[in-house]
């Protein structure tokens, strides 16, 4: 069964930068994209970031792009989330996820790590 953990989360300041992890475990990892989805608060939860299975290809929100550097190392079973010159918006809870399949493509989520912007 697939498992996925985050961990990264925490407070910072607007401006300031976070490195969130996700340890996968329980399938092959190099095989599958990856995703990173932020739950903000009070409002839906809206897809960040994804990367394919060979780290060659990544894809962002536009309101992250340049700001955000999403990475993987496969050899560790690793997803990384670089965020920099974070503004409060960026707040809320992030997870990684992955599907097995096209069909379920968010099949797999993590428990979440919670980032919040504020002064």
């Amino acid at each position: 069964e697939p498992q996925l953990v985050e961990s990264g989360g925490g407070w910072v300041k607007p401006g300031g930068s976070l490195r969130l992890s996700c340890a996968a475990s329980g399938f092959t990892f190099g095989l599958f994209d990856m995703k990173w989805v932020r739950h903000p608060p009070g409002k839906g939860p809206e897809w960040i970031s994804a990367i394919n299975g060979d780290g060659t290809t990544p894809y962002y929100k536009d309101s992250v792009k340049g700001r955000f550097n999403i990475s993987r190392d496969n050899a560790a079973n690793a997803l990384y989330l670089q965020m920099n010159s974070l503004p409060p918006r960026d707040s809320g809870m992030y997870y990684c996820a992955t599907g097995l399949s096209t069909v379920t493509p968010y099949e797999y989520w993590g428990q979440g790590t919670q980032v919040t912007v504020s002064s």
